[in-house]
């Protein structure tokens, strides 16, 4: 992966420092012709031009649109906020209103540079802002009066801005940073849902093979017509070669008879309810623990027989991925419960565990968060328990128009011999029924295949 310095391009920099450029020449044009205000405008210009050179030798120096290095990216917000500095400091120090703009690099440092270039920039920000505090030449008006303002407000616009630049950095660090992991954790939910995606639609490679066959069967079949005319006098031969012709007619037969069931097969898209959990947990099932498996309705008047649902792929890796996290904790058993009603289709994912650890028991779900109290000899070899998994499951469950909910099933601070057997973590996921089975009956009738 990229590593985080290296995500800002020359081209975005160069751009807002056109934008800067031409901010600062209307500020200076406008405060002296139009507001009366008397500055050093040679000076003041000069500063800008130094900004419009360095523009131009970035892009001759390199390709515009190439990306900077963690360091050249340091330098280059470290040359803009020191050339606002000293804008700043000859057009009035604090008393210039155009001093917040010194937070702007740092804002940037915080959003894609690592930590260290953000405390670099923030304690540079600092510094000029104490030097221009301290130091500065003063505005004068057309009467020749100096703008000068109370020393309790220059205290306090400075403490201001001190705290404005560790707030703001801190904000859009952590709020770009949880945009990144979330991106992340979503880019992985898109990979694990295309490699299911690839997993259900295995039907096709059956209408695939068909096709391919086909050449080499008839290719076989006209081999053995040629031996049969050539073996007409010999009648033991002959029905051998008889023999293949017939069996290749047949091969033939079934391969084009699977291709079209293979392309719309109700198997593939429907299943029993404990049909898709079972194929959901049957990878972990072999895993040293034991995976138990129930299905009844909620109510006593409900319809008893187990309803068919869609085999989405959101659901069957979504569910895979509640039992192996249940699996990995489990001390000896996982409990999957399937219950129905005629309005919703429950699943509830329980294990003998330690359970959730209540300081984050709310944040579950959100990627990259330790979600279990994991013992020292738990060896987790599948993933590194930061949350990602019940990331993926809650985004894609989500998606089907299920409703998740996470629990402990007792107390865990009981000790061992007070809990219940289902102590561990608990998780319930809930459809409206119509989400899973919008046509609710028996599978189709397939087509059938010539054996």
């Amino acid at each position: 992966m990229m590593p985080r310095g290296d995500w800002l391009r020359l081209r975005t920099l160069v751009n807002l420092r056109w934008i800067s450029i031409f901010g600062q020449l209307v500020a200076i044009t406008v405060c002296y012709r139009w507001l009366d205000v008397h500055l050093p405008l040679a000076a003041c210009y000069s500063v800008v031009a130094v900004a419009i050179f360095a523009n131009f030798a970035f892009v001759w120096a390199s390709r515009g649109n190439r990306l900077l290095t963690e360091a050249e990216a340091l330098l280059t917000l470290l040359f803009d906020m020191s050339q606002l500095s000293v804008l700043v400091f000859l057009t009035g120090g604090l008393s210039n209103p155009f001093v917040l703009l010194i937070l702007a690099p740092v804002v940037i440092a915080a959003s894609a540079l690592s930590l260290g270039t953000t405390i670099v920039l923030a304690l540079c920000a600092t510094a000029w802002v104490s030097f221009v505090t301290l130091w500065h030449l003063p505005m004068e008006l057309s009467d020749n009066t100096l703008l000068q303002t109370p020393g309790l407000f220059r205290f306090g616009f400075w403490l201001s801005m001190v705290i404005g630049i560790g707030f703001t950095s801190v904000y859009a660090r952590r709020v770009s940073t949880e945009i990144r992991t979330t991106s992340k954790a979503l880019l992985a939910t898109q990979m694990a849902l295309a490699r299911e995606q690839k997993l259900t639609d295995l039907g096709g490679v059956v209408a695939a093979a068909a096709h391919e066959l086909g050449t080499p069967l008839a290719t076989i079949k006209l081999v053995s017509a040629e031996l049969m005319e050539e073996l007409a006098d010999n009648p033991d031969l002959y029905e051998d070669a008889a023999l293949i012709r017939e069996q290749a007619d047949r091969c033939r037969d079934i391969l084009r008879s699977m291709g079209r069931a293979g392309k719309d097969d109700s198997h593939m898209r429907q299943a029993p309810l404990t049909t898709v959990l079972r194929e959901a947990a049957e990878p972990h099932m072999g895993r040293g623990k034991m995976v138990e498996l129930s299905a009844r309705p909620e109510q006593a008047d409900t319809d008893a027989r187990i309803p068919t649902i869609l085999r989405r792929p959101e659901v069957i890796h979504g569910l895979r991925n509640l039992v192996q996290n249940a699996v990995d904790f489990a001390e000896t058993t996982v409990w999957i419960d399937a219950r129905w009603s005629d309005t919703r289709i429950l699943v509830r994912v329980s294990d003998d565990g330690t359970g959730f650890s209540p300081q984050i028991l709310g944040r579950i779900g959100e990627p990259f968060v330790r979600s279990r109290r994991q013992p020292q000899d738990v060896v987790r070899p599948e993933y590194d328990g930061m949350g990602l998994g019940l990331f993926i499951a809650k985004t894609l469950l989500e998606r089907t128009g299920a409703t998740l909910a996470f629990a402990n099933g007792s107390d865990p601070f009981l000790n061992p011999e007070e809990r219940a057997s289902r102590s561990g973590a608990v998780v319930e996921v809930a459809w409206p029924r119509s989400a899973l089975t919008p046509n609710d009956g028996p599978l189709q009738q397939n087509r059938l295949i010539d054996l």
